[in-house]
């Protein structure tokens, strides 16, 4: 065995002890040693005698990576994985990574807002109930895919749209949507809206897993999904995926969701426009889903909103809102007499676009009782 003479000269010289490592990669001892008991960063060599630890210097690239992966609180699982990629590869998967982060923290601020909100009235959490909806749903195959993965379902208390993915796709998004539907038949109290809507999204995600691993479909197979539920002149919000819902008032068509997509958290951050991401090539690519192996991310948003007399909402999922734009969806939706006649109109103009995907939607109008 070489000895060591405190320099960084060991067993082989491209071999440095663990204390000289610790000064080129910035890290202590003790995380070194840690990181090696997780598998992140084991050394180059153990001496059988005994026990140092000897590291390679071109680990150090490595181990500096894993403290700032760490440093943004990246899992360690994932950390694994990452550090296993060519440069490229890497920073891609910390995009990806970053964006979940992003998009989770807003919908947790949204919620805290509402929350907020609510706690700083009175009359915590009521309402009375005052409002109904006329409503209409419709879906298409389209022309290019052989089958329908999509799922809708329009009721007096239920609105919902689900695009289903992958062997699985179809049975997951049916099975989305079924879970939702205890929440229709004597609808919830606004005091419990909140909950009910959380309860709802853990049955969601329990029986998309249970209807793919009963089809046999790879654990890629899951499913988008997007729903509102009324009570009195609230609605509640669930919504995972990259289907959408809006709200046309006043004349004006408002977007309610937001995309848990890669190319929506290049939006976000600038590095991307709206135009350059209907063309971009991983635009279908989500960040949150929920998925035969588990749902991805935090689960699905959740939202509790004031519903007006006039309001028109769309809930649609990316086969319509990928290849017609918010200027003819709004012009649609204004001009439609009644719900039926807008969800018509809004598969025609997805057909005339070409209708690369299944195409799903439901509209409801708000009226007084």
């Amino acid at each position: 065995m070489t000895t060591d003479d405190g320099q960084g000269r060991g067993p082989g010289a491209a071999l440095v002890t663990i204390g000289a490592f610790a000064r080129l990669s910035r890290l202590s001892a003790k995380a070194l040693r840690r990181y090696d008991e997780l598998g992140l960063l084991p050394p180059a060599l153990v001496d059988p005698v005994n026990g140092y630890r000897y590291y390679d210097r071109a680990q150090v690239r490595a181990a500096r990576l894993v403290a700032w992966l760490r440093r943004i609180g990246m899992p360690l699982a994932r950390i694994r994985e990452v550090i296993a990629l060519e440069p490229g590869a890497a920073a891609a998967a910390i995009r990806v990574y970053w964006a979940r982060v992003e998009a989770e923290t807003a919908a947790r601020r949204d919620l805290a807002a509402f929350l907020i909100d609510q706690l700083s009235t009175e009359d915590v959490m009521t309402s009375v109930g005052t409002l109904g909806i006329r409503y209409a749903a419709g879906t298409d195959t389209g022309a290019v895919r052989e089958t329908n993965q999509d799922a809708v379902y329009a009721g007096a208390r239920l609105l919902a749209v689900a695009d289903g993915f992958g062997a699985g796709g179809a049975g997951a998004s049916t099975a989305a949507i079924e879970a939702l539907k205890p929440l229709a038949p004597g609808g919830v109290p606004a005091a419990e809206l909140l909950n009910s809507l959380h309860d709802a999204a853990e049955r969601a995600a329990h029986a998309v897993r249970d209807a793919v691993a009963a089809s046999a479909a790879p654990e890629e197979s899951g499913t988008t999904l997007t729903a509102m539920v009324w009570t009195g002149s609230q609605l509640g919000l669930v919504h995972i995926g990259d289907s959408r819902a809006y709200l046309l008032r006043g004349g004006e068509l408002f977007r309610m969701t937001h995309d848990h997509s890669l190319v929506q958290s290049m939006i976000d951050d600038g590095s991307l426009t709206e135009e350059e991401a209907f063309s971009h090539p991983q635009r279908a690519m989500l960040l949150k889903v929920l998925a035969g192996d588990g749902t991805s991310g935090s689960g699905p948003d959740l939202d509790v909103r004031d519903a007006r007399p006039g309001d028109r909402y769309l809930l649609c999922s990316d086969g319509l809102s990928a290849v017609v734009d918010g200027g003819e969806l709004a012009r649609v939706l204004a001009g439609a007499d009644e719900p039926g006649t807008a969800v018509r109109e809004l598969i025609a103009l997805a057909e005339a676009a070409g209708a690369p995907d299944n195409v799903a939607c439901a509209v409801a109008d708000v009226v007084e009782l």
